[in-house]
């Protein structure tokens, strides 16, 4: 694959972005400050749907291996893949990641149902048209200072035909080592999810699906509000909504508006904190012995601060179950809360860190 990278530097003629050059599609997240507000009619009431992407997962996948965050709950899976990561050369893909900005939108297919498999993601990717993967790769690289001069850069504005090649043969590559050898488990987080948010839309409509499809969203008067930041409101006009839960993109709400995507909230599953268990016998597992398996599982958790209406919603319990279980966490010096805005955010105190970190230590 280096050696395919290489060819393609030095061989490929360049695209330069054109006066037309365009900011590229609006993606609103929580570290954009950005409340993003969705008027609904009755047409888009009745055009709701959840789907699965295992495209924006691998993707998403690619953002916590590489990038700068911290991995979060997903430090176990991370730790797992390291040793592999070294063999791939993911910095085409990456460079087409900006934290803020524009990803090309051939990268990531709209998914189309729950039951989407790869392969089929993967096909439609391959099947760009070069014409869109050259304007959307300059748009991109357009949004990070320096990047076209790059030797990457440079690499990805050469010969579209063959950078999609190069770009659909590192995503698979992705997919087989980062993703494919847990997607058993991720799929299964992702179809739980669906269906218990699909019983409480039976139950009771978009009024009882969105009072806890997650923390960030607020839902009143057929609006649904992604919050924090300065308005920006946006009717719907029949377009309806696909919501699509994602275990790798964990940590905010992303609302897609523009097309080729119908509008989108992609949201952390439910029950992301139960995603890699650790096995009996580990140091976690003695932690969970010690002090109860949720107070560990939350305690260890906590690897940033949380309200409890964010815990309850990572480690698919109740409101009031996480309550009690954090008064007992408190009440023994492990965790601390402490008002931010409307709520308050635990997180682990000194002694709660060491012993959750003397719990992975002994695994």
């Amino acid at each position: 694959m280096r050696a395919i990278l290489r060819a393609l530097l030095r061989s490929s003629p360049v695209i330069r972005p054109g006066p037309n050059h365009s900011p590229g599609r609006p993606v609103a997240t929580g570290e954009d400050t950005i409340a993003i507000t969705l008027q609904f009619s009755s047409a888009d009431l009745r055009r709701c749907r959840f789907a699965v992407s295992p495209a924006f997962e691998t993707l998403a996948a690619i953002r916590v291996a590489t990038g700068e965050q911290g991995p979060g709950h997903h430090q176990r899976w991370l730790d797992s893949v390291r040793p592999r990561l070294s063999a791939l050369d993911l910095r085409p893909v990456t460079l087409l990641q900006p934290r803020r900005g524009y990803t090309p939108d051939f990268l990531s297919p709209p998914p189309t149902s729950p039951h989407i498999r790869f392969d089929e993601d993967l096909a439609r990717i391959a099947a760009t048209p070069p014409a869109q993967v050259g304007a959307e790769i300059v748009r991109s690289l357009g949004e990070t200072p320096g990047a076209s001069d790059s030797e990457t850069g440079r690499l990805l504005l050469g010969d579209p035909a063959s950078v999609l090649e190069l770009l659909t043969q590192l995503i698979r590559e992705a997919w087989q080592t980062l993703v494919e050898p847990v997607w058993p488990r991720v799929r299964a987080l992702l179809d739980a999810d669906v269906a218990f948010q699909s019983r409480r839309l039976a139950d009771g409509g978009l009024d009882r699906l969105f009072a806890e499809l997650h923390p960030m969203l607020r839902w009143h008067d057929n609006t649904l509000t992604r919050e924090f930041g300065d308005d920006d409101r946006r009717d719907l006009h029949g377009e309806g909504l696909v919501l699509l839960p994602s275990a790798f993109k964990w940590d905010e709400v992303v609302i897609v508006l523009d097309p080729p995507w119908q509008p989108t909230v992609v949201y952390p599953v439910r029950g992301l904190g139960t995603l890699w268990q650790p096995a009996r016998g580990t140091g976690d597992a003695a932690l969970a012995r010690l002090i109860g398996r949720t107070r560990a599982a939350l305690l260890t958790g906590l690897t940033e601060p949380a309200s409890t209406s964010a815990l309850a919603h990572r480690h698919a319990l109740a409101g009031g179950t996480v309550s009690e279980h954090l008064s007992v966490l408190r009440d023994a010096g492990f965790v601390v809360g402490e008002r931010h805005r409307h709520e308050i955010r635990y997180r682990r105190t000194a002694l709660g860190g060491a012993v959750a970190e003397q719990g992975r230590g002994d695994g």
